[in-house]
C-alpha cells in the first residue's frame, strides 16, 4: 500500500476518527484507524463497536492496501507534518511510513483482518434529512438524556414517527423530560428507536456549520446510518423499552408565567452562584406582577433577583435544580419569550418557548 494525499484532506477526514476511538483500550485495534487505499481513493475508519465513522478523501495511489495504526498518534503526526504533501506507504511486518518534507514517521500497526467489518445499508434504505433541522433536534434534547449507567434505556435519544412527515425525538434521565417535534419526512420507523448519545454526539458535531444541506439517514436492524458529504457516521442503537413518556407531561398546569428567555437565563445564572455547588437548588417565588428566584446556601450566602412581569395568578413558591432549567435556556434560539406552566410545588412544570408548538420540557421540582 503507498499512496500520497494532501495533508488538509487528510487531518479533515482524521479529525472525525478523534471521538470515536476506544480510549479504554479493552480491544489494543479499536484504537486504531483502519487505513484503506483504492484505485483513486482513500478511506478512514475508525470504531468503538457501538458508534463507527468512515470518511473518504482523494489521493494518488500507487499501491493499493489495507493497514491500521493508532489513531491519536497518526493525527499529530498529520497535524505537524511540515509539507502539504504527505506520503504513507505500508512496510514489512505491518510497519507505516509517513513521509512530509525531511520528516518521515515510521509507526507500528496490526493487520486489517483483525478490524470489525463497517454495516452496509443499501441506498433505498436512507432517507434525506434537512441538516440544521436534524442538528436542532439533537441538540434540544441530548442534553436530557440519563449519565446513569443502570439505567441503559434512559442512556439516549428516543426516535420516532409522529405521523404528517414529522419526527420526533424524546430525552429524559427521570428528573426532566425534553420532546421536540419538527416536520423531515419519514424515516420509515415502525417503531421507536433509542440513539445512543455518544453516536448523537458525533452526529451534532458533523452538522456543526452545515448551513442548510441534507444528509441521509436510515436504519437497519440494530443499526443507524447517518451520511453527510463523503463522512458515513454508524451507531448501534440501544436495546431495551424506552419508558411511555406521555404519562409525565402536565396536562392542568394552570399557573402560567410568560417572560422573556434571555432575562431569566441571565437571572438565574447571577442567582445560581450561591446555590450549593451539588444540587444547584434555587426557589422561584410568583407574586402579582412579579417573579422572584432565590438561593440560598449557609457556606456561601445568599442571593435574590426579582423580575416585573405579567402574572395574575395566586402565589406560589417552587423549589428548582438551576441546572436543569440554564441546560433547556441554553439550548433554545436566543430572544423570545418562554411559557413555565406551573401546578404545586409538589408537581412536575413544563416549559414551551413561544411561537413553537413542536417544543417542550418537563422538569421535577426539588424540595429545598
Amino acid at each position: 500500500m503507498e499512496f500520497r494525499a494532501k495533508r488538509g484532506d487528510f487531518l479533515a477526514t482524521l479529525y472525525w476518527t478523534q471521538g470515536v476511538v476506544e480510549r479504554r483500550n479493552t480491544m489494543p485495534i479499536l484504537a486504531n484507524v483502519l487505513i484503506e487505499a483504492s484505485k483513486s481513493d482513500v478511506r478512514l475508519t475508525a470504531t468503538d463497536l457501538e458508534v463507527g465513522v468512515r470518511g473518504r478523501l482523494d489521493a494518488e495511489v500507487s499501491g493499493e492496501g489495507t493497514i491500521t495504526v493508532n489513531a491519536k498518534k497518526l493525527y499529530e503526526i498529520v497535524r505537524e507534518a511540515p509539507e502539504e504533501t504527505l506520503q504513507l506507504k505500508r512496510l514489512e511486518n505491518d510497519w507505516l511510513e509517513v513521509k512530509s518534507g525531511k520528516s518521515v514517521f515510521k509507526i507500528v500497526g496490526m493487520e486489517a483482518r483483525e478490524f470489525p467489518q463497517f454495516p452496509k445499508f443499501e441506498k433505498e434504505q436512507l432517507s434525506t434529512v434537512p441538516a440544521n433541522l436534524l442538528r436542532e433536534m439533537i441538540e434540544q434534547t441530548i442534553f436530557s438524556v440519563s449519565v446513569d449507567e443502570t439505567r441503559y434505556s434512559l442512556n439516549g435519544v428516543f426516535v420516532e414517527e409522529a405521523g404528517s412527515g414529522k419526527i420526533r425525538m424524546v430525552a429524559t434521565d427521570g428528573h426532566r423530560l425534553a420532546l421536540i417535534e419538527r416536520e423531515i419526512g419519514s424515516l420509515n420507523l415502525d417503531k421507536g428507536v433509542i440513539l445512543p448519545r455518544k453516536g448523537l454526539a458525533e452526529v451534532r458535531k458533523l452538522l456543526e456549520g452545515g448551513g442548510d444541506g441534507v444528509v441521509s439517514m436510515g436504519f437497519k436492524e440494530n443499526m443507524g446510518l447517518i451520511v453527510k458529504d463523503d463522512v458515513e457516521l454508524f451507531m448501534r442503537l440501544i436495546e431495551g423499552d424506552f419508558p411511555d413518556y406521555t404519562k409525565v407531561i402536565p396536562k392542568d398546569n394552570t399557573q402560567v408565567v410568560r417572560i422573556e428567555k434571555d432575562e431569566l437565563l441571565h437571572a438565574l445564572r447571577r442567582v445560581s452562584i450561591l446555590s450549593s455547588e451539588r444540587y444547584k437548588g434555587i426557589k422561584m417565588e410568583l407574586k402579582q406582577g412579579q417573579l422572584s428566584i432565590s438561593a440560598s446556601n449557609p457556606d456561601l450566602g445568599e442571593a435574590v433577583e426579582e423580575i416585573d412581569m405579567d402574572y395574575q395568578g395566586k402565589s406560589l413558591v417552587v423549589g428548582f435544580n438551576a441546572r436543569y432549567l440554564l441546560d433547556v435556556l441554553a439550548v433554545l434560539e436566543t430572544g423570545g419569550e418562554v411559557e413555565i406552566s406551573f401546578k404545586d410545588a409538589l408537581s412536575p412544570s413544563l416549559l414551551k418557548k413561544g411561537g413553537d408548538d413542536g417544543y417542550l420540557y418537563v422538569v421535577m421540582p426539588m424540595r429545598l
